[in-house]
C-alpha cells in the first residue's frame, strides 16, 4: 500500500490574496495538464446532482478545474448548460474542449470572490473542491455568499463540496492533528497538499477506485509517490505544496448558514403557499 501524501501544517505568511496568488494560483497554471489528466472521471456524487437538474436551466461551475462537470448529464446533452468559471487559464483552455465531440463549453476566466454576475442569472451553481483553497473565513464566507447570490431566489439549487481534517480509512493522506490558535474561530486546519509533477503526464488513466469508494472526492483517491521520490535513472519530480484549509465537521454548515444570514435570507425549510384560517 502508498504511503500516505505527506500533508504539513502551515501558516498564512503573508497578505490572504498574495498568498493564494503563490500557493494556488500560481501551482494550478503549473500542473495545469498533469493535473487534468488525473482528474477525468466525475464524482457520482456531484454527477447525482447534475442529472436532477431540470431541463433548460442554465448553471455555474464556480472553480470549474478542466472542466470535467461541464458536459453533465452524459445521459441527457444538451439539455442543460453549465457555465465554468476559473482562475487558471491553463486549466480554462483545457475546459473549453470538456467531453466528447466538438463541443465547446462556455467558460469564464474569473475570481470566486468576484461578482461578474448579476443576482439570480443561474438556476443552479457547483463549487467544487474549491473554496478549501481561500486563505481565511472571511474569504471562504464571501465565496459562499457569491454562489447564494448567483442563483434564482425562487427557485436555485447549489452544491459545495470541500476537504475535511476527518478522513476515512481508505484515505491516503495524513492530517496534522494539531489545533489552531483560536479553534472556536478557525476550527480548520491549514495545510500544504504537495503535488508531485512526473517528467511525462500519465500515459494511461489511473485504476478505477475500490468497490465502495466511489463517493469520496477523487484527490482523496489519489495515489502518489512521496515527494522526492524518484524510479532509478529517472529526474527528480518537481515537487508544489498547494494551500488547503481542511474543514473541521460543522464547519461548512456554520459557514453556509452565517453567509445566508448575512444576506439577510432566512435558513430552513421552504415555507408553504398554503393559506390557513
Amino acid at each position: 500500500m502508498p504511503a500516505p501524501t505527506a500533508v504539513t501544517a502551515t501558516t498564512i505568511s503573508s497578505d490572504p490574496q498574495s498568498y493564494e496568488d503563490e500557493h494556488v494560483h500560481a501551482v494550478y497554471d503549473e500542473i495545469a495538464p498533469h493535473f487534468s489528466s488525473t482528474r477525468y472521471k466525475p464524482w457520482p456524487i456531484i454527477a447525482r446532482f447534475i442529472s436532477s437538474i431540470p431541463a433548460g436551466w442554465v448553471g455555474l461551475d464556480s472553480g470549474t478545474g478542466n472542466g470535467k462537470y461541464l458536459p453533465l448529464p452524459l445521459d441527457r446533452p444538451g439539455e442543460i448548460w453549465t457555465v465554468g468559471m476559473d482562475r487558471s487559464r491553463n486549466l480554462l483552455s483545457i475546459a473549453r474542449k470538456a467531453g466528447e465531440g466538438d463541443v465547446v463549453r462556455e467558460v469564464v476566466w474569473g475570481d470566486v470572490l468576484g461578482n461578474p454576475w448579476r443576482n439570480g442569472s443561474f438556476d443552479y451553481t457547483i463549487s467544487i473542491a474549491t473554496i478549501h483553497h481561500l486563505a481565511t473565513s472571511a474569504r471562504r464566507k464571501a465565496a459562499v455568499q457569491r454562489l447564494i447570490q448567483s442563483v434564482s431566489p425562487s427557485h436555485g439549487r447549489g452544491l459545495i463540496y470541500v476537504w475535511a481534517i476527518e478522513q476515512d480509512g481508505l484515505s491516503k493522506r495524513s492530517i496534522p492533528s494539531e489545533g489552531t490558535e483560536d479553534d472556536t474561530q478557525n476550527p480548520g486546519q491549514d495545510v500544504f497538499v504537495p503535488w508531485v509533477l512526473a517528467s511525462q503526464s500519465p500515459k494511461a488513466k489511473p485504476k478505477a477506485r475500490s468497490k465502495g469508494n466511489e463517493d469520496r472526492l477523487p484527490e482523496q483517491n489519489e495515489i502518489s509517490k512521496p515527494p522526492g521520490e524518484a524510479a532509478e535513472g529517472e529526474p527528480q519530480p518537481k515537487v508544489f505544496n498547494r494551500y488547503y484549509h481542511m474543514f473541521a465537521k460543522g464547519e461548512l454548515a456554520a459557514l453556509l448558514y452565517e453567509a445566508a444570514e448575512s444576506l439577510g435570507l432566512e435558513v430552513g425549510p421552504k415555507p408553504t403557499d398554503q393559506i390557513t384560517t
